[in-house]
């Protein structure tokens, strides 16, 4: 398997190679050749802690888009007991961008809707790069309708760039799609759990993030606008002010968890999802029963309450006085 490495990563590819040589090169029982490559791996797990414990704002972004990152289907095939998937707006198409369907959690029946963002070149040209189009939160907020129908909660994944900006996105509606969606979630007469498990861009992944509860992986972001986005606006530069730009937007988990925009923050294994994905799969799955059992405990009335008070108080603040007095 090809491994696909990010450049402040580049001291751990360094020792990984050294020792596949030293391995590779071990024949029987060299004592000697046996405590080189103890060392050495040693070494690899002290430099990967260190790396991992101290990350930018921009080099965990990196890490969200990660090419091998874990993508919704995988979540989906590994979470759940069945998935069917269901296609369509019912008005103009399909989008590939959003997939969802009824799923089997637990002996549970729910309602799965997902950013999918390809996990190879061929998909991810078909996948948009997980952009959907104003049909792909139409076909969202029709699987959101039929769970309130029937009642059964609704989980949503999120990893997306954004919402599709393209001329025909434009023309049929994208703006309306995601307002609708934000309406629509805001009074939905069942749990709603939102899981950012990659990138999530803006308000075209707040157009299926509207949740009771929002958690995210460790290595994920969330954010109103992309560093590079940023950066343009306020530098006239995408690329040299994106670092700056990532810690200032406060896009990450831990961020966003001490402002008290998500409910939680699911830790994932050292380097991130990709190199231990199943192990990944353990801790969502973990952490969505429990929340899940929490969410349908609750008095339907209360939970749109506080659903309301969630999002109205996002963004709150303290103005402090500049400590001047008018002269008397």
């Amino acid at each position: 398997m090809v491994r696909h490495y990010l450049d402040f990563e580049k001291p751990l590819v360094e020792l990984e190679n050294e020792i596949d040589r030293l391995k590779r090169f071990q024949k029987g029982r060299d004592h000697a050749l046996e405590e080189q490559i103890r060392r050495l791996e040693e070494r690899l797990d002290r430099l990967r802690k260190e790396i991992f414990s101290n990350l930018t704002g921009w080099q965990i972004t990196q890490l969200a888009r990660h090419i091998d990152r874990p993508k919704a289907s995988f979540y989906i095939q590994e979470l759940f007991d069945q998935f069917i998937e269901l296609h369509g707006d019912r008005v103009y198409g399909d989008d590939p961008a959003i997939i969802g369907g009824l799923s089997l959690f637990s002996g549970r029946t729910l309602v799965v809707i997902a950013h999918q963002k390809g996990a190879d070149v061929r998909e991810m040209a078909y996948r948009n790069f997980g952009m959907p189009h104003p049909e792909g939160y139409r076909k969202a907020l029709r699987l959101m309708k039929l769970a309130e129908l029937f009642r059964k909660p609704v989980l949503t994944m999120i990893d997306t760039p954004g919402a599709f900006p393209g001329i025909g996105a434009e023309e049929r509606g994208q703006a309306e799609a995601i307002a609708r969606n934000l309406k629509t979630m805001a009074h939905l007469r069942i749990p709603i759990l939102t899981l950012v498990i990659g990138e999530g861009g803006s308000g075209g992944a707040l157009a299926i993030g509207m949740g009771d509860r929002i958690l995210m992986l460790e290595y994920s972001i969330y954010s109103v606008i992309s560093p590079e986005g940023c950066a343009a606006i306020l530098w006239k530069d995408g690329e040299k002010g994106k670092a700056i730009a990532a810690d200032s937007l406060k896009l990450t988990a831990r961020d966003l968890y001490g402002l008290g925009v998500i409910d939680e923050v699911i830790e994932e294994p050292l380097g991130g999802a990709h190199r231990d994905p199943q192990g990944m799969a353990l801790r969502v799955k973990e952490a969505i029963e429990r929340h899940l059992k929490e969410l349908e405990r609750m008095d339907m009335d209360q939970l749109l309450k506080k659903r309301y008070e969630k999002f109205r108080s996002i963004g709150t603040f303290i103005e402090e006085s500049m400590g001047m007095e008018a002269d008397e």
